[in-house]
């Protein structure tokens, strides 16, 4: 399968040692790609140390699985350190917006179920930041976004394996998640549901809802209430030992 576009953007400042990695998803109801939720998103990351790397995973009219095999083919190349970047492997992470804070949720859960798929299993993210997103397919989804990755009438089997915040386990990766409480597009209950599952199945988590904020805020620079986001996410990955440090050597990721 070829490889999806992926921009990569360095961590700064460079120096010696192997860095973590995040994957950027951005949002567009699996229709199209928000530029606003991509590039300066990673422009963010690479500042704080990490290198970032933006996938325009494929849209409407791709259907699923389109989406979540581009995300896993990207997953396995930035872990692989294909593109002469030091990615320290075992601190490979993923954000998403929206349509893509599914696509990433998705990425946690369905391939952190057991897999003995060494390779779906390398494509498990080792933490998620969830930016509004779509968190399920079954209650308070967002029409458009289901619509374009499953078209008219999905069975309600498959709307159900594709509902993240009903496929946790104790094996997806550790998450910050951030909502609005008001956001008349993807209902809050997506982010609080899908904490709430991975605080039952003992994954830690942390979750931001702020009382107001459009959809689709992005870095949300200058909002009162969501521009605080980026600053509470950099504190958690700095406490996580993500932001500004180099490993001397490839620490060991999923196996």
């Amino acid at each position: 399968m070829a490889l999806p576009a992926l921009t990569a953007v360095p961590a700064r400042p460079g120096g010696a040692g192997y860095r973590p990695a995040i994957l950027v998803l951005p949002g567009g109801g699996y229709a199209r790609q928000a530029d606003h939720e991509a590039e300066p998103v990673a422009e963010w990351l690479a500042a704080l140390g990490i290198h970032a790397f933006v996938l325009r995973y494929r849209v409407a009219p791709d259907r699923h699985p389109a989406p979540l095999e581009d995300a896993k083919e990207a997953m396995l190349h930035i872990r692989g350190g294909q593109r002469g970047l030091a990615v320290d492997p075992g601190r490979v992470g993923v954000l998403g917006f929206s349509a893509g804070g599914h696509l990433a949720a998705t990425l946690s859960t369905a391939a952190a179920t057991g897999n003995p798929d060494l390779d779906v299993r390398a494509a498990v993210p080792d933490l998620s930041v969830l930016c509004y997103p779509v968190a399920s397919l079954t209650h308070e989804a967002h029409p458009g976004s289901v619509a374009n990755l499953l078209g008219d009438a999905p069975p309600s089997a498959l709307l159900r394996a594709l509902s993240p915040e009903l496929n946790v386990t104790p094996l997806a990766p550790p998450a910050f998640l951030w909502h609005t409480a008001d956001d008349d597009a993807v209902p809050v209950s997506n982010s609080l549901n899908y904490a709430r599952a991975l605080f039952a199945a003992g994954v830690p988590a942390e979750l931001h809802v702020f009382p107001e904020g459009r959809h689709g805020l992005g870095l949300a620079a200058d909002q009162p209430g969501p521009g605080q986001w980026t600053g509470l996410c950099a504190a958690w990955l700095q406490r996580a030992g993500w932001t500004d440090t180099p490993a001397a050597a490839p620490a060991t990721g999923r196996s």
